[in-house]
């Protein structure tokens, strides 16, 4: 099962690259829930998956994601992404820097006929946040 789940993992870096929602909709269970560090409601379906996208692409009108990584067991599949932008938009409260960032996301993911049913997005938040000079990073003494 694996194998599929891998090509799965591709299609959806390429809906999350290009917010195609057609590709979306292949990828993402209409009742998928994400949990997300912004929010302690998960978001539901492609229509929250568009959400988050969305706040994404307004802060970083150029993001791109890589998977650098997998490790899949059964349904299951823990993916390690890099992405890179331009903080082009407000994030957070933090109006645009102009700044590059590159992070790291863990995410973990739950198949059900192939298709994404569940996500927990572990973005380094913190990281991005230093890069774009929201936090002040800590003084070594």
């Amino acid at each position: 099962m694996s194998r599929p789940l891998l090509q799965k993992m591709g299609r959806f870096v390429e809906f999350i690259n290009s917010g195609d929602e057609t590709i979306g909709q292949e990828v993402v269970s209409e009742s998928a829930v994400f949990h997300v560090p912004f929010s302690d409601t998960p978001l539901k379906g492609l229509a929250g998956y568009m959400q988050i996208l969305g706040m994404m692409r307004s802060a970083y009108p150029d993001i791109q994601w890589t998977l650098d990584d997998t490790v899949i067991e059964d349904d299951r599949v823990v993916a390690q992404f890099t992405l890179r932008g331009t903080h082009e938009g407000e994030f957070f409260g933090v109006p645009a820097s102009g700044k590059k960032i590159q992070a790291r996301a863990v995410n973990i993911y739950r198949f059900a006929a192939r298709k994404i049913v569940e996500e927990t997005g572990l973005p380094d938040l913190f990281g991005i946040m230093l890069q774009i000079g929201a936090v002040n990073p800590p003084v070594a003494h």
